[in-house]
């Protein structure tokens, strides 16, 4: 029998150490170093040991690599094709994180189904006939997705090498568990031997597997770190549950733009793309209301109108309070100090209140002047008119800036109906003949006699 070996590891990024530390000397946080049981034995590969074994790669030279474009697997679902940058990947690893609840096993069972090619499905947290039961809400006639319920890789290869699927997806990584590893699933050690082994199964057969992984109460996903460099795609399921929408976004893609976004709207029957986010985002209210104003915003190569509102009243305590939702906290408080220096605005003494609506997150600095125009709005009770938005970035000296693609926000303004949009003096615009105003503003102060006089 071989002997039991012990190591010490960090839950928190997976380094390894030979004994207990208070202190991870890699990532520095404390308490985090745990003890697993290691019971080292000879691997085999994942397919049987009957199969030939491979030859090893030789070197070629760069010349010689064909630039051949990779044919993509179409999941029928535009927006997480969009995401990919336009498809799956054979033979590539997706990582799919998200609070729990959040809707990722919808969304992986909803692409299984529509898929015309050969799914497993394989869940760790629940039954077949649990996930039946969605099922008949998504597609009830589906004939290619076949569902496992199993948590040990063996018993998984095993199934594969039978039925030899087109796409395989696993919900979730952490409920997976190895022999070759003595420690309990969902420990830093199974979750990268169980990795490692299907990166292996993914690189030789060609395969493209999806992991559902699970995320801490930080929102970084459970597990080393490690597992996040291994993969080829980490995307990131997001969304309050309070709302209806939900946004998929690319933290890492070997395979295309991690700027890419895709929404979806949670309805009793699945998940629905969401082709046009900026009716969505923008509230169909007829009543002239203050402190509302709509930026341009541009996520990936979609351009984006999205309805900002600001609340400025007087501070009922001693400190005023500035809370933001969706926006950088820090650069609210700076647009309100360029607004106090160079505007000439008293709000040190009122409390600001700021919400972009739609529960969505925006760090476009584009939409800085919109930002602006709803706390002016609002501190002065006067609503801006309908048919106006801004795309530009403020300065610390009171500068309107210019911003990136100015032409597509434009375009899109005026395809909802737009009549104004604000933009910096310095943008270059290529477009003619349009039926949007377009003005040209330097400064702060320009904006603020434009709208208020």
């Amino acid at each position: 029998m071989a002997k039991t070996k012990t190591a010490f590891f960090c839950q928190n990024c997976g380094a390894q150490y030979a004994k207990w530390v208070g202190q991870c000397t890699s990532c520095k946080q404390w308490n985090t170093v745990v003890e697993e049981i290691v019971q080292k034995e000879e691997k085999r590969n994942w397919k049987t040991e009957t199969n030939p074994v491979k030859k090893a790669a030789r070197p070629l030279k760069i010349s010689e690599i064909t630039n051949d474009k990779e044919i993509r697997l179409n999941s029928f679902d535009q927006e997480f094709n969009r995401v990919l940058g336009g498809g799956i990947v054979p033979g590539s690893l997706i990582l799919l994180g998200g609070e729990p609840g959040i809707g990722k096993s919808t969304l992986l069972l909803q692409i299984a189904l529509k898929l015309q090619h050969k799914v497993l499905y394989v869940s760790g947290e629940e039954s077949q006939k649990q996930i039946k039961m969605r099922a008949d809400r998504i597609n009830p006639k589906s004939e290619n997705c076949f569902i496992l319920t199993e948590t040990k890789t063996q018993h998984i290869f095993q199934q594969i090498a039978q039925l030899e699927p087109d796409l395989l997806i696993i919900d979730s990584i952490q409920t997976l568990h190895t022999d070759y590893i003595e420690s309990a699933a969902g420990s830093i050690s199974q979750i990268r031997e169980c990795t490692a082994e299907l990166i292996k199964f993914a690189k030789e057969s060609n395969t493209p597997v999806i992991l559902v992984g699970h995320i801490t109460k930080d929102g970084t996903i459970a597990g080393p770190k490690i597992l996040e460099h291994m993969v080829d795609t980490v995307l990131q399921f997001e969304g309050d549950r309070n709302y209806v929408y939900r946004i998929l976004r690319s933290l890492k893609n070997r395979f295309g733009s991690t700027a890419e976004l895709g929404i979806y709207e949670m309805q009793g029957t699945g998940l629905r793309e969401v082709h046009n986010p900026s009716e969505v985002l923008i509230s169909k209210n007829d009543e002239d209301l203050s402190g509302t104003a709509i930026a341009a915003t541009v996520e990936g190569m979609r351009p984006l109108l999205i309805e900002i509102q600001a609340l400025v009243s007087t501070a009922v305590y001693g400190t005023p309070q500035r809370s933001a939702t969706g926006f950088n906290a820090k650069r609210l408080n700076m647009l309100l100090a360029v607004l106090e220096k160079r505007a000439g605005f008293k709000l040190a003494a009122k409390d600001v209140f700021l919400n972009i609506t739609g529960g969505i997150s925006v760090d476009d600095p584009a939409i800085d002047l919109a930002v602006v125009a709803a706390i002016l709005s609002s501190n002065s009770d006067i609503s801006i008119e309908k048919g106006l938005c801004f795309a530009a970035e403020v300065g610390l000296a009171g500068e309107v800036r210019p911003v990136q693609r100015v032409d597509q926000r434009i375009l899109e303004a005026e395809k909802l109906g737009f009549s104004t949009i604000y933009v910096s003096k310095n943008n270059k615009i290529g477009l003619k003949n349009t039926a949007i105003e377009i003005k040209l503003v330097s400064k702060v102060e320009d904006v603020v006699s434009g709208l208020f006089g």
